[in-house]
């Protein structure tokens, strides 16, 4: 399983493939880019959708007044909030999916380029 605050989380799988569409380590053509960009979009418009609903996540719920109650409520905030939390990973997430974007127009561009390149080589046809 994956550790999503470690180097193979989602996050950082993200970032590693915005990073190589964006240095040319692959091409993508029209079709397949556009069909990357939109599910892109549509995860992102997802988050953004979302991110008041997960503002609740932030506050301490209310468990009542015992002492296991008292213990967990900033337990399960923290959960959310901190450093490797489910809001801080989905900040990050959307983030890198603004990256991976660039990555795709970038990875389109050198498609066309290479087939552009490619295709230059024959000769035209009467």
């Amino acid at each position: 399983m994956l550790d999503a605050g470690g180097g193979g989380g989602i996050v950082a799988s993200a970032k590693m493939f915005a990073r190589a569409a964006s240095e040319g380590s692959f091409a993508v053509n029209e079709t397949g880019g556009q069909a990357l960009l939109a599910a892109i979009r549509e995860m992102r418009d997802w988050i953004d959708g979302k991110m008041g609903d997960f503002g609740l996540l932030q506050q301490e719920p209310a468990l009542g007044s015992s002492d296991g109650a008292q213990t967990i409520k900033p337990y399960v905030v923290n959960v959310a909030v901190d450093q490797q939390g489910f809001i801080t990973m989905l900040t990050e997430f959307r983030a890198s999916l603004d990256e991976a974007e660039q990555g795709i127009n970038a990875a389109m561009a050198s498609y066309q380029e290479m087939d552009t390149g490619i295709g230059g080589r024959f000769p035209a046809q009467a």
